[in-house]
């Protein structure tokens, strides 16, 4: 019998294993990364805030929460989901963890950023709380879980405001609340390497090729080889995808054609029809109402 979701993804966190996480933003991209055989997938906050044209800090808990049902119920992949701020204080992060487990998903991260965050966030400008109400906050997360499964990360932003020592002792302090693992954001190369020796527990990476903050890029094979346990892959996916639909439409608007082969179009509609189902549904259409 396949195993849940959730506890799928506590079997590649107590693993030895490396877990590559990739970046999808809606049932759909979820689906083809579980049918690429991709183990684990991520609803990151930069790509749902794109995919809903929403912005990330603008987006509401009801909204996040409609977007992981979705998901969820779309693919059996564990999925590694953004929470923000965790939506306010103590007791909002309280309702915040019950929201999400409810929805499926197999764990969430939680920063150390002001509530509500802010859309300079994007520049790079962070604004962290205080460590002790981030321990507070991770204290009623874990509190608040139901699932033992369910798995809580913490997530620092100060190595870019303070300095990488206190992100290491901030990460470490979370630690010691109850959270199973850190997302942390190393501010150079020495310091990427020197974060999973440091850190007393499981460490995440944030693997963003399109990051302007000249943050490193690793292989998988270079984040195992360096103590990490996870990494996200926020953008790997929804640029390229972008650039793409724009070309497509740029040759309709300049040619009047797509530029795309109809041979190929045929296989790749066909290919979609198959990643959601429809022969399933062909099959009981043609047993009852179709005959």
């Amino acid at each position: 019998m396949e195993l849940p979701a959730r506890k799928k993804f506590r079997q590649l966190m107590t693993g030895p294993r490396f877990i590559m996480a990739l970046g999808v933003w809606d049932p759909f991209t979820s689906r083809v990364a579980e049918a690429m055989g991709i183990e684990c997938v991520s609803l990151a906050g930069y790509q749902m805030g794109v995919g809903t044209v929403i912005s990330e800090p603008l987006m509401t808990l009801t909204e996040l929460a409609d977007i992981c049902r979705a998901v969820t119920a779309a693919v059996k992949l564990p999925v590694f989901v953004d929470a923000g701020a965790g939506f306010g204080e103590p007791v909002h992060v309280m309702r915040t963890v019950k929201e999400l487990e409810r929805t499926g998903v197999a764990g969430i991260h939680i920063e150390d950023q002001i509530f509500p965050k802010r859309v300079h966030y994007h520049k790079g400008i962070e604004h962290v709380v205080s460590r002790e109400e981030m321990v507070d906050k991770i204290k009623a997360a874990v509190a608040a879980k139901i699932d033992p499964d369910f798995i809580i990360t913490a997530r620092t932003d100060a190595m870019a405001t303070d300095g990488f020592a206190e992100g290491v002792e901030r990460a470490n302090l979370y630690l010691e609340a109850g959270a199973e693992m850190v997302m942390c954001f190393p501010n150079n190369l020495e310091e990427a390497k020197r974060a999973p020796r440091e850190i007393k527990g499981h460490v995440a990476f944030v693997n963003s090729e399109g990051n302007r903050l000249k943050r490193p890029i690793f292989s998988v094979q270079e984040f195992s080889d360096m103590g990490y346990k996870l990494a996200t892959y926020p953008t790997q996916l929804l640029c390229p995808v972008t650039q793409e639909i724009k070309r497509i439409i740029t040759n309709l608007k300049t040619t009047g054609r797509s530029g795309l082969s109809q041979g190929d179009m045929i296989v790749w509609r066909k290919e979609c029809e198959d990643l959601i189902g429809l022969d399933e549904y062909y099959k009981v259409e043609s047993a009852t109402v179709e005959r």
